[in-house]
């Protein structure tokens, strides 16, 4: 009689139990289910944050308020967001997303990287002001003389003579214009033995020699084509760009905001001390005309 008093009182606790797991599943589900209030950005997940990051681009693109930007990142609590928005940018890039989608995360990633730096694209113009002559009449006074005729004294009334002098007036001198085209100033081999790809490197300068970011390159082969921003690696800096090259294919290069371009490009051979050979690469470097 004991034995089937205390099988039966433990299964009266398995089943208070389980009672109890349903009954609190359905009060937190049904009842009273969490609710997530102001969770902040660090919490989305990581497709959410990759739109998120778009969008805090896309408004710098827009507004080019740095601090704004820089705020609304904070709040995904990234330790390295520059690098983490570089390499979206180039995520993006390789699954063909929309120009200005691109543009925006690499201009955002130049600017973390760097500090707040304005957009540019090609150096804007600018106008200088050099004096030139101009004729401004001023007074010169002729002081008055006096006649004597017998016991009267007539004098001649003052007049101005009127000579002309010079007066400077501001003159504007030719300076860069927008869509000036981007010229091959250099095209080196780079033969580096550590360096494990053949890389073709692309560095752009305008016409005052300063770092340009934000540049588009295009690299054209048979049967395929590449699209990549300079800047996106400002730790060798702000006009720096490179693509990889594959054996056996001679690719073009071109910058799409015009000038020249560079065809017949392979990975080089190059040989080490001890005569082995190995693929090199090549630096390619444009500079605004400045015409």
């Amino acid at each position: 009689m004991r034995k089937r008093s205390e099988k039966r009182g433990n299964w009266y606790l398995l089943t208070g139990l389980i009672l109890g797991v349903v009954l609190g599943l359905v009060y937190a589900w049904a009842v009273s289910p969490v609710e997530y209030v102001d969770a902040g950005p660090n919490s989305l997940r990581e497709d959410f944050k990759d739109q998120y990051r778009l969008l805090v681009a896309l408004a710098y693109l827009a507004d080019n308020n740095y601090a704004r930007a820089q705020a609304r990142l904070n709040e995904l609590r990234d330790p390295d967001i520059a690098r983490t928005v570089a390499m979206q940018a180039q995520r993006f890039l390789a699954d063909g997303r929309p120009e200005m989608e691109t543009r925006s995360l690499g201009l955002l990633a130049v600017a973390l990287g760097e500090g707040p730096t304005p957009i540019v694209t090609l150096p804007t113009p600018t106008a200088s002001l050099t004096p030139t002559p101009t004729h401004t009449p001023t007074p010169v006074v002729v002081e008055p003389t006096s006649l004597q005729a017998e016991g009267t004294e007539q004098a001649t009334p003052a007049t101005r003579t009127l000579q002309p002098t010079s007066t400077p007036l501001p003159t504007r001198t030719p300076t860069a214009t927008p869509g000036e085209p981007f010229l091959l100033q250099e095209q080196t081999l780079v033969c580096d033995p550590v360096q494990t790809a053949s890389l073709i490197q692309v560095e752009v300068f305008d016409a005052s020699g300063q770092e340009v970011p934000g540049v588009e390159v295009i690299v054209n082969w048979d049967g395929g084509e590449e699209h990549f921003f300079t800047g996106l690696k400002p730790e060798l800096g702000l006009g720096y760009a490179d693509f990889t090259m594959s054996t056996g294919i001679t690719y073009v290069l071109r910058l799409a905001d015009g000038g020249q371009s560079v065809p017949d490009l392979t990975p080089p051979e190059c040989e080490g001390d001890a005569g082995t050979r190995y693929y090199g690469s090549w630096l390619l470097v444009f500079r605004a005309s400045g015409r």
